[in-house]
């Protein structure tokens, strides 16, 4: 069955930098665009950044310049590298991978930025 297991995160000062990762299984990982999402409390559930099969990737505005998204099909793994941590980026951070007929989603990995 597919399964999407991350890694990564924790606590991070204003600044800082944390690499997340998504180990894919379960489904042929380089033919999907792959997603990555972020919910904090009292805020809604918000795209982050999203690669293609062909690796053209797209950003949620609060984030351009500063969060990669990258995958390695070789690994079958997605990654997001935030560099330039703001305390509003806080959140539980998903990756995600949907077909027409069925959605995924990882565990969930906390990133908390805090002096």
């Amino acid at each position: 069955q597919v399964q999407l297991v991350q890694s990564g995160g924790g606590l991070v000062q204003p600044g800082g930098s944390l690499r997340l990762s998504c180990a894919a299984s379960g489904f042929s990982f380089s033919d999907y665009a792959m997603h990555w999402y972020r919910h904090s409390p009292g805020r809604e559930r918000e795209l982050v950044a999203s690669i293609s099969e062909t690796g053209n990737t797209n950003y949620g505005d609060s984030v351009k310049g500063r969060f990669t998204i990258s995958r390695d099909n070789a690994k079958n793994t997605l990654y997001l590298q935030m560099n330039s941590l703001k305390p509003e980026d806080t959140a539980i951070y998903y990756c995600n991978v949907f077909s027409r007929t069925w959605i995924h989603w990882g565990q969930g990995t906390q990133v908390t930025v805090q002096g």
